[in-house]
């Protein structure tokens, strides 16, 4: 590959037979005469990746944490909303720059230095596809195992091909198809997700969930991180992929309220439904660890199992295709030079291939994914907080070119914000645990030497080193990178 990466403009479908057909673009910036729609289109797609019921058996992780309903609840709201908030000023660079997330990144890192938080990015996207099909997977053979029509291994691979079937599908056709997918999902999750609730209201215990004993702070801190890096953290590096198709006239104040209120508003009403459902019976707490899914419909009445199955599939297949799309921006923004479409198979290749050992093979499904989401967000919220400060301190809009060649005003490598990322990510690893999974046993070798007790002590499952790497991030770049920033800008002529 040459030093100067110019990728140029490829053609769209139009707007007739787009939903029909491969996607063309890939990350290159889109054309003009391509940029079309509202702010408040962006509520469909974040609203069917988050209205998924994985997001009820989070109550059960949450308290699993060790804390009141009450302390839970204002931990969940608050996680929720602010690491949504993150991806709504995420977002705000898609519309300056149209151009995907991990591209805009490079502003902030340089072309080539912005290939480790690409390569982040792609890891954290593909982890998260491949989680949700695994909870697919399951949930489907639960489903019928319970209606007596089998869920063993052949339940099980049928629906995997169903559910990474279709993921696959849209990831490969794009955005056109995606945001039409996502509208019906939107929907059709709704309405069951509503009839979910109401069926199982009468299994809650109020009296059972105001008894739960209040935790330490160490304890709302860490459920309060938890949730942020479940939600809108493993969201942030996807933030700009779909704002990037509004017009720049956009405003801005619709860009980011859209955004956060469609991927907050679901999971806030469910995740509070889980704490009451979680909070009343213990053993639905403790079979959540292995099932999150499945171990839900130990609360349904047996018609409404296979309407149950449905939603289940839907909300999480909302979240794996919008993975998925973005994770095959993520492989080209790290330098790997194939269309975008064969990005996206090649990743649906590994998320069947990861599917297939924890559905088959692995015994445990929330110590794995408790110590993917903790290791993993960890750099990335380094990353976000570079990236999150970056477009505070810009005033014009991206130079397009640039983005695409070391040699001009964003460089080749920029060692300050590469460098903020390892620091962040080596002081955020030694600041978290993660028992439940043993090959990362060797995290948390800074809490015995900051005085945090070590990992046997009240700091060990606080999460606090996602917390610090985020700050690292931010503050490390509003305090260092201001000059850089304006010299960028004042390099030549970009849209003010």
């Amino acid at each position: 590959m040459s030093d100067t990466e110019q990728i140029p403009a490829e053609p769209v479908p139009t707007a007739t037979t787009a939903a029909a057909s491969i996607e063309r673009n890939g990350i290159n910036v889109i054309a003009e005469s391509e940029r079309r729609g509202r702010p408040a289109d962006l509520f469909w797609p974040w609203f069917a990746a988050n209205i998924s019921v994985l997001a009820v058996a989070y109550g059960a992780f949450v308290l699993g944490f060790g804390v009141s309903f009450w302390q839970a609840l204002i931990g969940a709201v608050v996680g929720i909303v602010v690491s949504f908030a993150l991806c709504g000023w995420v977002a705000l660079a898609g519309k300056r720059g149209s151009a995907p997330t991990m591209v805009l990144s490079r502003a902030a890192f340089g072309v080539r230095g912005n290939r480790l938080p690409s390569a982040l990015s792609w890891l954290l996207t593909v982890g998260w596809e491949t989680v949700l099909v695994i909870l697919a997977t399951l949930a489907t053979a639960t489903v019928l195992d319970r209606l007596g029509w089998g869920g063993g291994t052949g339940t099980k691979v049928a629906a995997m091909i169903v559910v990474a079937g279709i993921t696959i599908v849209a990831g490969v056709l794009g955005f056109d198809f995606i945001m039409r997918l996502q509208t019906w999902i939107t929907v059709a999750t709704a309405v069951l997700t509503a009839v979910y609730v109401i069926l199982s209201a009468d299994d809650i215990s109020w009296s059972a969930v105001q008894a739960l004993p209040s935790g330490s702070a160490q304890a709302f801190l860490g459920a309060t991180i938890f949730v942020a890096t479940g939600f809108g953290l493993g969201w942030v590096n996807a933030a700009a992929d779909y704002s990037r198709y509004l017009p720049r006239r956009s405003s801005s104040r619709g860009v980011f309220g859209w955004t956060t209120f469609g991927g907050a508003l679901g999971p806030v009403v469910l995740v509070i439904f889980g704490l009451l459902l979680a909070g009343s019976s213990p053993q639905l707490a403790q079979d959540i660890g292995s099932d999150p899914i499945g171990a839900l419909t130990e609360v349904l009445p047996t018609w409404f199992l296979i309407p149950f199955a449905i939603v289940a599939v839907l909300g999480l297949v909302g979240g794996a295709v919008l993975d998925i799309y973005s994770s095959g921006l993520s492989l080209l923004a790290a330098g790997i030079r194939i269309p975008r479409h064969l990005a996206a198979l090649v990743d649906g290749v590994i998320m069947i291939i990861g599917t297939v050992y924890v559905v088959f093979a692995a015994s445990d499904f929330i110590g794995p994914f408790q110590g993917f989401l903790i290791t993993l967000g960890v750099p990335i919220a380094a990353w976000c907080g570079v990236l999150v400060a970056d477009i505070a301190l810009r005033r014009r809009d991206y130079a397009e070119a640039d983005l695409f060649s070391p040699t001009g005003r964003y460089g080749d490598v920029q060692p300050t914000a590469v460098g903020l990322v390892l620091l962040g990510t080596a002081l955020g690893w030694g600041l978290v645990t993660n028992t439940a999974a043993g090959w990362l046993d060797w995290q948390g070798y800074l809490l015995g030497p900051f005085g945090l007790g070590g990992k046997d002590g009240a700091w060990a499952f606080a999460n606090l080193g996602v917390l610090v790497a985020l700050l690292v991030g931010l503050l490390g770049t509003l305090l260092t990178a201001r000059g850089r920033v304006r010299a960028q800008e004042a390099a030549g002529t970009t849209r003010p």
